[in-house]
Parts: structure tokens; C-alpha cells; sequence
């Protein structure tokens, strides 16, 4: 595999060693130095159709840190705008002889179009409600950081489950590396078919969250929503919110995560989130950057993924 499209095709080896390799980027960059000649004369494109923050700011960090040429893309003001098509813009990547693709796209699929088309690796960098498989690796070393391992824990994941790309990346990541996942929401935001992937589905907080070792709140995406499969905001964190009152339904020392960006006082109430004890919220931006340095280093060391 030449590139990083999603957490379907790896394997517990691989991920293994991807968050091994992620550990040794966290104390690098807690010690202030730098690997500026790993990617050094290579060239990293940030394509995002997409706006985000975190991701595109944290590859563009990784890729810093190891020396890479960066270049980010603004879609607004690109051919993109002016009509050019997805295999148009492909054409002219090509051209460009960019080594690293970073792509965020509104469409699922369109990272793994775009990797048919390109000689260089590409990452997918969320597609549509499709995969984030960045996200999953970093929550994954969050959780081993901060509990010590990364099996055998019950970790739910609350809220829209349904638009959700993160959540479908931690629940293939996180099966697959033998833990219990569980999905906490209305029926509205949980997808008919997604027992088939070997999670529990719970529609209550407290039963979701009994002797959980992770509560994991996602953001609601009213972007990508139907109207009326909420009623209010007020009234889903009435029901759904992590709260003190429902977060006391887990272990005591149950953690805390949100893959951002937050919606206080809609999925998680500010008490919890800036809780210094069980959340670990500013730990998974931290690992964010540390995540993407191991990606990008393994993708320009060539395909290995399959251990």
C-alpha cells in the first residue's frame, strides 16, 4: 500500500508500529528538536476542499518538522473554483512532481480517485462520512499514553455516529486492535447497519456508558444533516451531552476525548472538557502532529504498510 486511505487494509502489526514510531515524534518534539533532513528536498501538498484547522495545520507542521517543502492549497481560490474537475486537478499535481498528497475532500471516495491519478502517496485527510484515519491513529496513541495499553478497554463513542468519518475510523482502528466499542445516540444519528461491524449500540447514556474506559463525544454535523433528526441543540445535550452527571456512569477514571472542533454546551459541557484530570482533548492535538510526522515518514520510506 503506497498510501494512507483509510484504517481498512492495515493490520494490527502495522498499526503497532505506526504508533511506535509516532512515540518517538512525541519526546522529539517535547524536546524542541527537529528532523529537518528526513524529508528534506521533498514536497508536501496540502490540498483541503474542505476548511479545517487542526488537520491541515498539523500536517503542515509535521512536514515542517521533518524538513519537507510545504505548500497549502486554497481551494476557494484554485482552478477548483473556476470549474476544473477532480482528475483535471490530478493532471496538474502530476505536473508538479509533489512527492506527499494531504487531501480532504466533501466526497467519499474522492482521496482514493485522486491516488489512481497521482505518483505521489496520498493521505486521506477525511472524506466525506467515509474515513479519518489520522484521527483514529492519534486517538489510539492518545488512549495507550494515557492508559497504558490499547486492548481489552470498553470505549464509547457518543452522538452523531451517522456523519461521522472519525467515528467509523475508531471503530475499525479500535475493534481491530481487540477493544469493546460501543455507539451512544439517538436512533436518528446511528447508521441502521453499523452493528455489522461488531460494536454495541446503546440509545441511552447510562447503559452506554456503564464501566466505560473511554467516552469519546463527537461534534454534531449539521452540515451534513437532514433537518429534524434533532430536535434542538438543547434538547440533544439534555439527552447526549457529556456531562459530570453522565460521565459519572463510567469508571472513575474514565478519559475524556473530542475530536474537535468542539461545540460546548451541544456534545460536551466545558466543565468536562477542560477537566485537567480526564480530559485529554489537548493531548489528542499534541499527538495530532506527532501521528502525521510517523505517517509521513513511513509513506516517503515507501510502501510498507502491511508489515
Amino acid at each position: 500500500m503506497r498510501h494512507l486511505l483509510g484504517i481498512e487494509g492495515l493490520n494490527p502489526v502495522a498499526v503497532t508500529a505506526m504508533l511506535d514510531l509516532a512515540e518517538n515524534y512525541v519526546l522529539l518534539n517535547r524536546s524542541g528538536k527537529t528532523q529537518r533532513d528526513l524529508l528534506r528536498g521533498r514536497t508536501l501538498i496540502n490540498l483541503f476542499f474542505e476548511d479545517s484547522t487542526r488537520t491541515r495545520t498539523s500536517f503542515e507542521l509535521a512536514g515542517k518538522r521533518l524538513g519537507a517543502d510545504v505548500i497549502n492549497m486554497s481551494v476557494s481560490t484554485s482552478s477548483v473554483s473556476k470549474g476544473e474537475t477532480l482528475l483535471d486537478t490530478a493532471a496538474t499535481l502530476n505536473a508538479m512532481n509533489c512527492d506527499l498528497l494531504v487531501v480532504r475532500h466533501n466526497q467519499s471516495g474522492a482521496p482514493a480517485l485522486l491516488a489512481q491519478k497521482v505518483e505521489a502517496a496520498v493521505i486521506n485527510a477525511g472524506d466525506g462520512m467515509h474515513e479519518h484515519p489520522t484521527q483514529a491513529l492519534l486517538d489510539a496513541l492518545t488512549i495507550r499514553r494515557r492508559k497504558g495499553r490499547i486492548d481489552g478497554l470498553t470505549i464509547a463513542i457518543c452522538g452523531d455516529i451517522a456523519h461521522s468519518r472519525v467515528a467509523r475510523s475508531n471503530l475499525l482502528l479500535l475493534s481491530m486492535l481487540g477493544n469493546q466499542v460501543r455507539v451512544v445516540g439517538p436512533p436518528t444519528l446511528i447508521p441502521a447497519e453499523i452493528a455489522s461491524l461488531g460494536v454495541q449500540v446503546y440509545h441511552d447514556m447510562e447503559a452506554g456508558l456503564a464501566g466505560a474506559d473511554i467516552v469519546m463525544a463527537l461534534r454534531l454535523q449539521k452540515e451534513r444533516m437532514n433537518k429534524g433528526l434533532v430536535p434542538s441543540a438543547r434538547e440533544f445535550f439534555a439527552f447526549y451531552g457529556v456531562s459530570a452527571e453522565k460521565l459519572a456512569f463510567a469508571k472513575p477514571d474514565a478519559l475524556v476525548m473530542h475530536p474537535g472542533p468542539m461545540n460546548r454546551g451541544v456534545e460536551i459541557d466545558s466543565a468536562v472538557a477542560d477537566d485537567s484530570v480526564r480530559s485529554v482533548i489537548k493531548e489528542q492535538v499534541e499527538m495530532g502532529v506527532a501521528v502525521r510526522m510517523a505517517v509521513l515518514d513511513t509513506l516517503a520510506r515507501g510502501p510498507i504498510w502491511n508489515g
